[in-house]
């Protein structure tokens, strides 16, 4: 596990073992999973099964984190004609997203599959700033693992509860945004394993290669960016924090 994201929840860091221990031992990933967002047999299924939903099809701008188990969903985006987000690994960049069409990679002679892994959509996608972000219809996160309440866990550096902050923070996701992720039936845990919080983005939707979990949960989705859980190493090396935090303080 990576030294610098272990011990912000001693919890969540010894499920996130637990699961990659698993996905590995039974086959179930592809590549390693440890420290990672886990690709799984399986991940093509799951994006056709969200191809299959209305919700995919009513979605004209889709935001998707960079990870290789969201691969598929990253193409078919592509290839069904909505406009694509992708966030740049760790949000390096003030600019941390890039936009991606289907029209504008053919003008560089580019397809779908050139662009559907987070280094070819950094390469032929175009940064762009929050401002010059459309409102997201629909939105993938990664996880590593799940509950059929919504709560999840990712690989333990924060990274897409800062994302969803910082785009309510700029009104591009919402209470209409459909929040999912595609994932093995088998990283589907008890509740019990990882309470969901009340600053905790939940999902809507779970995505599996056998079936589709809608997320029965009434109560809002959080607001902005909690200030008060974002870690020294987090400000320090995402700038666009830096540069809310100056703005808003």
């Amino acid at each position: 596990m990576r030294t610098e994201w272990v011990g912000r929840n001693p919890k969540k860091d010894s499920l996130r073992m637990q699961i990659w221990t698993m996905l590995k031992e039974t086959g179930i990933a592809v590549d390693d999973p440890f420290n990672e967002i886990p690709n799984f047999v399986g991940a093509e299924a799951a994006a056709a099964n969200l191809r299959k939903m209305e919700i995919w099809k009513r979605a004209r701008v889709v935001k998707c984190n960079p990870d290789h188990a969201q691969i598929p969903v990253r193409r078919m985006a592509l290839e069904d004609g909505k406009l694509l987000y992708m966030a740049v690994p760790q949000l390096v960049d003030e600019m941390c997203f890039v936009e991606l069409t289907s029209d504008s990679l053919k003008k560089i002679g580019k397809t779908a599959a050139d662009a559907e892994t987070w280094e070819g959509a950094l390469q032929y996608g175009s940064p762009v700033s929050f401002e010059e972000m459309e409102h997201i219809d629909l939105a993938v996160v990664g996880c590593v693992a799940v509950t059929l309440e919504g709560s999840r866990i990712g690989k333990g550096g924060g990274f897409a509860d800062l994302e969803f902050g910082i785009l309510r923070h700029y009104k591009l996701v919402d209470q209409d945004t459909s929040i999912l992720t595609t994932v093995p039936d088998e990283v589907i845990v008890d509740l019990a394993l990882i309470p969901l919080q009340e600053h905790d983005t939940f999902l809507n939707y779970i995505i599996t290669p056998k079936t589709v979990y809608p997320i029965d949960n009434k109560r809002q989705q959080p607001g902005g960016i909690h200030w008060e859980s974002v870690q020294p190493d987090q400000l320090e090396e995402i700038p666009i924090l830096k540069k809310l935090q100056k703005l808003l303080f």
